[in-house]
């Protein structure tokens, strides 16, 4: 978790979520998936004398973090997640948890339910998204890579936590959603330390978001359109949470 997201929201909402951020018109995207270019909210480089906006700007990166100190990205792993308990001491994400923490919108994610093999149940995707509509920033981290010719990639993930009881039923990892007013302190890596934003690393409240069953053309990255998002109806309703495989920074979605 997560391995497939959606932003469908206007420019105009994305700018006064982030508060004033300069952002140029964009499609609906109701199918991102691992290394494909994701917007990113990151700290400025220094407010505006007599500015009242505060000091971000969205840039794109490729969503799967690679290390700087990555020789071949070829032969590492795509990290399209990075688990909040232990992304502060992980080589993989130390460096970016104490430089470069970002921001990533979002309208809602995808989440598959896997029932286990002896239930004979299929699996199930779902459409998550925030009760009451609008937009959510995932708490990431971005890592510029180099190679050898000079050329750079910036490249991001989503940093996950334990899901909250109404999330356990489907997976049990769900992103870190950071709040707006918590947004300057997520972003401030000159004067915040990883360990004096972990209390922001935590699972949003219970009923923050609703589940909605949909049908299995997520799995297909060609497919794009906002039908993605239409209910499906389930045979079976979700049952008590079921122990899942843990999540460990890979492509946990399919």
């Amino acid at each position: 978790m997560c391995g497939r997201f959606a932003l469908t929201s206007s420019s105009a909402n994305l700018r006064e979520f982030f508060s004033g951020v300069d952002l140029d018109e964009f499609p609906a995207r109701y199918n991102i998936a691992p290394t494909q270019p994701i917007l990113v909210i990151i700290a400025g480089e220094g407010r505006q004398q007599g500015s009242n906006l505060a000091d971000r700007r969205a840039v794109l990166v490729r969503w799967g973090l690679t290390p700087a100190w990555v020789k071949d990205p070829r032969d590492f792993p795509l990290l399209i997640n990075a688990r909040s308990e232990t992304a502060i001491g992980k080589a993989s994400f130390r460096a970016a948890m104490r430089h470069r923490r970002i921001l990533i919108p979002a309208t809602g994610f995808y989440e598959w339910h896997r029932p286990s093999k002896e239930s004979g149940e299929r699996p199930q995707a779902y459409w998550i998204r925030p009760r009451k509509g609008g937009v959510v920033a995932f708490a990431g981290l971005m890592e510029t890579w180099s190679s050898a010719d000079g050329s750079e990639v910036d490249t991001g993930a989503i940093l996950t936590t334990p899901a909250n009881s109404g999330m356990s039923a489907i997976h049990d990892r769900m992103p870190v959603i950071i709040k707006p007013e918590d947004f300057s302190r997520w972003l401030d890596c000159k004067t915040q330390e990883p360990r004096e934003v972990v209390d922001l690393m935590r699972p949003v409240q219970d009923d923050f978001f609703e589940a909605v069953p949909v049908s299995d053309k997520v799995n297909k990255v060609a497919n794009m359109g906002p039908d993605l998002q239409q209910p499906v109806v389930v045979e079976k309703p979700l049952k008590a949470p079921e122990k899942q495989r843990p999540d460990d920074g890979q492509l946990s979605f399919f």
